[in-house]
């Protein structure tokens, strides 16, 4: 039986965050990833945006590691020269009734340490970005963008100068504890395998869960239940009326920030996500959701053109918490939560979770 130093299972921004971080020539570290590229799933289907960490709640690890993996992407991007931009973001009160919930997420941000974030009036507002409508405004200079397909690859090449190796197709579907380390069996190619390494990390994402019940010595009670909450975008064709990232304030009782305006690194403007729950991995973006998209936008940006919505792609984020039910946090467990040496389960890691990857990967490393 092959044995390796270090096991990464999931090629999204998580698993190769680790790898980048963990891997060393003198120790073997294999990288599994159960469809054909890296990145299929969370990690390249989102906004691409590179979060200042407005809205966590104090203390939690996403906020602490939004902040810090803030910092680390944005150097990242600068030495690696992924592309990316600080554009900024308007965090837009569209009327009166929302300066109370704007002046609390600034509460909120410096709580969490964002110190740079500078309250607009309408007038303000109406300088920055004239298509805009709002009664008052954040501006968050920190808030980026960055091209996450880049970003997935640098952090790949990264970790196999150091000697990592990624495997493709491979899917780990039981771990069993042997001795000082682990059995990790699945199918490569098709083929059935069997390996042994001394460390594992479950980066396993939307499936992490499922390969944590097939895991032996894990107690169900230290699963927690995984959501499946779908987030969809549509596109918006011809040249952006916007120079900065344009958020509309969190709707009461939702799982999402609501439909804002992004840009990707080329220029282009993209509404989204929605929040929808499923019970199965979709994908599918539906053109009867143009109108709904359009009232949501048409809050903050009157002049839109609803022609000018096409359905563009959707993420599925791997939520902790229901439908109603209040935000969960980031979940990283290892041997001092399971008591399992050699193993760390990452759960639960939607937004910011692209932001801070990079820190995540610093806390595993600290672990191991």
């Amino acid at each position: 039986m092959d044995s390796i130093d270090t096991l990464i299972i999931g090629a999204g921004a998580l698993g190769l965050a680790c790898a980048a971080r963990l891997a060393q020539p003198q120790h073997s570290t294999l990288i599994v990833e159960a469809e054909t590229l890296i990145g299929s799933h969370t990690s390249s289907r989102n906004s691409e945006v590179i979060h200042a960490g407005l809205y966590y709640p104090p203390g939690t690890l996403k906020a602490e590691l939004c902040l810090e993996g803030r910092e680390r992407l944005y150097a990242w991007c600068e030495q690696h020269r992924v592309a990316h931009q600080r554009i900024g973001k308007l965090l837009v009160a569209v009327s009166d009734a929302e300066r109370g919930t704007l002046e609390h997420l600034l509460s909120n941000a410096q709580a969490c340490g964002v110190d740079d974030l500078q309250p607009l009036t309408q007038r303000q507002l109406q300088q920055l970005e004239p298509a805009v409508r709002g009664a008052a405004a954040l501006l968050s200079p920190s808030t980026g963008i960055l091209d996450s397909h880049a970003f997935l690859q640098s952090l790949l090449f990264a970790a196999e100068q150091q000697g990592a190796q990624l495997v493709l197709q491979t899917r780990v579907d039981t771990l069993e504890q042997h001795g000082d380390g682990w059995i990790a069996t699945g199918t490569s190619a098709g083929e059935a395998f069997q390996l042994k390494a001394q460390r594992v990390i479950n980066a396993g994402g939307l499936f992490a869960q499922q390969l944590a019940q097939q895991t032996s010595g894990l107690a169900a009670a230290q699963i927690p239940p995984l959501h499946l909450c779908q987030g969809r975008y549509f596109s918006y064709s011809g040249r952006s009326p916007f120079q900065h990232l344009i958020y509309p304030l969190p709707q009461a009782n939702t799982a999402g920030l609501g439909i804002h305006a992004t840009l990707d690194i080329g220029g282009q403007l993209r509404f989204g996500p929605d929040v929808q729950y499923l019970d199965t991995l979709d994908y599918q973006v539906d053109e009867q959701l143009r109108e709904p998209f359009a009232a949501a936008i048409r809050r903050y940006f009157p002049d839109l053109d609803a022609s000018r919505l096409t359905p563009g792609y959707s993420g599925i984020r791997p939520k902790l918490s229901g439908a109603g039910e209040p935000a969960a946090d980031f979940l990283l467990q290892g041997p001092a939560e399971h008591g399992l040496p050699g193993l760390i389960n990452l759960f639960g890691i939607e937004s910011p979770g692209l932001t801070a990857s990079l820190a995540i990967a610093e806390r595993v490393a600290r672990v191991f």
